[in-house]
């Protein structure tokens, strides 16, 4: 299933949202307010985004910027009663992947939301870059600054999820769910043990650290 985050500040419109992309399949998590937004998508892991212009505690241009300035990736879909020609330009040139102005149809949004996922498929290249760090997901071949690193299938496994998610601090939970398929809390542990594993083999003290973590949250791979 495919997860979405929905920021906007109508209660009435937020719930109407959920309630309807739940119904096309989709599972949605809601927030607010900027600031929870801007939160969710850079501690969780979406497939999508729909985000309003006009929020409080940080506005949808500047959740837009500052996402974008750290490298999330996921295809965001603007959602603003904000309709002139300078307002569109600003939301796409802040980072927008697609902009509806509102009132719409619940039918266009879910097609549009259909092609932004689409668009977003062939974003999954098969060679992910991190510094000197490359890992070849067709040859399950890791490389660091020339040298072959030999991973374990979960240690591979972990560190492509972490190269897919690079500079997003991405949590234990999130690592369980997406990773091993697994709840969370038993696991904390298990995890800790891989991450010190994968940290070993792919970092030197020669090299920049690539691999950090994230006190009381979890883990961020940077790529820059």
């Amino acid at each position: 299933m495919q997860r979405l985050l929905i920021i906007e500040d109508e209660k009435k419109l937020l719930a109407s949202l959920k309630r309807g992309l739940a119904q096309q399949g989709y599972e949605a998590t809601i927030a607010a307010t900027g600031e929870e937004g801007y939160y969710l998508a850079t501690t969780k892991s979406f497939d999508a985004v729909i985000l309003d212009l006009m929020l409080p505690r940080r506005d949808g241009i500047q959740v837009l910027r500052d996402l974008r300035g750290r490298g999330f990736a996921t295809p965001i879909l603007v959602l603003t009663a904000r309709d002139t020609v300078e307002d569109k330009v600003e939301g796409l040139d802040a980072g927008a992947d697609d902009y509806l102005v509102k009132p719409f149809a619940f039918a266009e949004l879910v097609a549009r939301l259909r092609a932004l996922l689409r668009r977003n498929l062939p974003s999954r290249e098969m060679v992910l870059k991190a510094g000197d760090l490359e890992v070849d997901l067709l040859a399950r071949r890791v490389v660091r600054d020339g040298e072959v690193i030999d991973l374990s299938s979960r240690e591979f496994e972990l560190l492509e999820y972490l190269m897919r998610h690079a500079n997003a601090t991405v949590t234990r939970d999130m690592i369980a769910r997406d990773v091993w398929k697994e709840p969370g809390g038993v696991l904390t542990n298990v995890i800790d043990v891989y991450i010190k594993a994968l940290r070993k083999k792919i970092e030197n003290p020669d090299r920049r650290q690539l691999l950090q973590t994230v006190r009381g949250v979890g883990y961020v791979l940077r790529n820059q």
